[in-house]
């Protein structure tokens, strides 16, 4: 199980070949890229910020919660941090599972959890200067 949080680009095929195994037939990889429109506004970039040690924290958890859900033989979860642009790998999750309808079912957990519960934020901002941040949990004021 690997758990990250990253300012690096995320090496999604070397994730990939660390689920591999002899003993699982599904890999499923989920990549979650910034797109450069919402709804009808434009993405000029995101910057995400994190609490690591809880955001690691909460990752690792929903890793272990999965792995008691599903027959997951490896997981790895990779979210990057700072500024991305449209195109930009933001999140890469991970699966492997003897079946790949137990890898997809796990990967979409992961993920759906992820986006529920993880204190990480992104701030959104358009062409023309103006930003919001995006995120279910509030973001803390400084």
């Amino acid at each position: 199980m690997k758990i990250q949080l990253t300012q690096k680009a995320i090496d999604h095929q070397k994730m990939v070949e660390n689920c591999r195994s002899k003993v699982t037939g599904a890999i499923v990889l989920f990549l979650g890229t910034v797109r450069e429109l919402t709804g009808n506004e434009k993405t000029l970039f995101l910057e995400y910020e994190a609490f690591a040690p809880l955001a690691e924290k909460s990752l690792q958890e929903i890793a272990l919660e999965s792995k008691k859900m599903w027959p997951i033989h490896q997981v790895e979860i990779i979210h990057k941090l700072g500024k991305l642009e449209p195109g930009e790998t933001s999140i890469a999750v991970c699966v492997s599972c003897p079946h790949r309808a137990e890898a997809f079912a796990a990967c979409e957990h992961i993920m759906n959890r992820i986006k529920k519960m993880v204190p990480i934020w992104k701030k959104e901002t358009n062409p023309e200067g103006g930003s919001n941040w995006v995120h279910p949990i509030s973001k803390p004021t400084s």
